[in-house]
């Protein structure tokens, strides 16, 4: 991760997740695959080699783009000053429900264009339901959120 402009933290575009945050602008929510015939196993964080069976090719499968919040913290107080205005605030551990062995991190939010504080912290509870939204960030990115299934 690395500071945005405005202080925020922005992902750091790589060579092995390049692909993930293109597809991300496009509006896909894509994990890695291995392309090993006789493996096809998902990975994610992206990275050049398969951790099962060793095979340096890969493809990107498309998501269903729905999961349930796995782990999740509410920072107090917030721990850079740019999220300072936006606290309390929730970051998410996301397992997804096509995929249960990748879990992403991001933050539930009320819509994708929503502040980080724009849902109450009650409403988080661990195995709710979330679908993926994508935001545009200040720095152009194009970042996945959650939305609660049930608002």
């Amino acid at each position: 991760m690395t500071n945005s402009a405005g202080g925020h933290l922005m992902p750091v575009l790589d060579d092995d997740g390049a692909p993930f945050w293109a597809y991300a602008a496009r509006g896909e929510l894509r994990v890695q695959a291995c392309a090993a015939p006789a493996c096809g196993e998902l990975r994610f964080p992206p990275r050049p080699c398969c951790p099962h069976c060793g095979s340096f090719d890969s493809t990107w499968r498309l998501m269903g783009g729905r999961g349930r919040i796995w782990s999740f913290v509410l920072p107090h107080p917030p721990l850079l000053p740019a999220y300072a205005a936006e606290a309390p605030y929730n970051a998410v551990v996301v397992e997804l429900l096509d995929a249960p062995r990748i879990r992403l991190a991001g933050n539930v939010v009320a819509s994708p264009d929503a502040p980080l504080n724009s849902v109450p912290p009650a409403r988080l509870r661990i195995g709710a339901g979330v679908k993926v939204a994508f935001t545009t960030a200040r720095d152009g990115i194009v970042l996945p959120r959650w939305l609660l299934e049930r608002p």
